[in-house]
């Protein structure tokens, strides 16, 4: 059993937002000793490709802290340096890598995720995502033990949090990890000193979330105008809800809708555009519409559709229903 009066020995392995305020509650804490943060490999990112660390790297180097670039932890190299370590708890959060059983017996007590659902609602790579897609009412952040498979270890410690229905992915995604890092350093802990004991999930309450992939964000305009304002929000920043024009002389162009509005009882058919207040109102399915109010053109920056409509001279566009981008 681990002594409390101890410092808990924990090597943090994270690479998303979300885990740049669990980070740093963590390092601030005196009952923890921080022996290594490990995030993923720099990537080439932008038109320009140049290398760009993870968020959390690039955050807790600001702050100081060294940080151990991996491109797979599960080597027997790495294995061995984990092991070389002797830590007491391996803390995981928006890591990106699939740990293998080597790396789950390292630690002394266990390896602890923080997972940003209720689980066992939305086990899998895109859980703020589905959330915001089937407008929720409630999502949250659970700590639980890791174990072989996705996202199916008991949880220790759930955390609620409730949804207005504005939220986008990106600012969720810094709420839950701020609301996580609350927790973060008590939660370790009374795991550690088995004061917190884990409890199984409820396997018929199963539902699990792939990983997104640019299509996923291509609207359908045959669709309700509530679902295309939840993908707004949800695809924010990436992939975007993306979306199809083209000028009365048939140029086509593509653009990323950023904020929006639904509307109903809309006399325009599905891919329609009008005009109201400055803003671009376009007919979807159910006899629904969607009022644009911000979009990003391809190439462009951020703009209102007003500003946007005198780019085009004017002219209304009309939307494409269902085209790949």
């Amino acid at each position: 059993m681990f002594q409390v009066s101890n410092l808990l020995k924990v090597v943090f392995l994270g690479s998303g937002p979300i885990a740049i305020p669990i980070l740093r509650a963590l390092a601030a804490d005196p009952r923890i000793e921080l022996q290594a943060v490990i995030s993923q490999l720099d990537r080439p990112a932008g038109r320009k490709r140049v290398m760009t660390p993870t968020p959390l790297t690039a955050s807790a180097e600001e702050a100081g802290l060294e940080v151990i670039r991996a491109a797979d932890v599960n080597t027997p190299e790495f294995t061995g340096y984990l092991d070389s370590l002797q830590p007491d708890m391996l803390c995981v959060v928006s890591f990106g890598q699939i740990l293998k059983s080597t790396i789950l017996a390292v630690p002394k007590v266990c390896c602890v995720n923080v997972h940003a659902s209720l689980l066992p609602r939305y086990r899998g790579a895109s859980p703020i995502t589905q959330a915001l897609l089937n407008r929720d009412s409630e999502t949250g952040v659970c700590f639980m033990q890791m174990e072989r498979g996705l996202d199916s270890g008991p949880v220790y410690r759930t955390i609620p949090v409730r949804l207005k229905g504005v939220e986008y992915a990106d600012s969720l995604e810094m709420t839950l990890g701020e609301k996580a890092a609350e927790y973060a350093a008590e939660t370790l802990c009374k795991i550690a000193d088995g004061s917190l004991t884990a409890r199984p999930q409820d396997p018929a309450l199963v539902t699990v979330c792939r990983k997104i992939s640019k299509r996923d964000g291509m609207i359908n305009w045959l669709d309700d105008a509530k679902d295309i304002e939840a993908m707004t929000r949800a695809f924010f920043p990436w992939p975007g809800a993306a979306a199809k024009c083209r000028n009365s002389a048939g140029k086509e162009l593509n653009i990323s809708i950023c904020s929006a509005k639904c509307l109903t009882a809309s006399p325009l058919p599905p891919g329609k555009c009008a005009e109201v207040s400055g803003k671009l109102v376009v007919g979807c399915g159910k006899n629904s519409a969607l009022e644009i109010h911000e979009l990003i053109p391809s190439g462009g920056k951020r703009m209102t559709a007003a500003a946007f409509r005198n780019g085009m001279r004017g002219e209304l566009p009309e939307f494409i229903l269902e085209a790949e981008i």
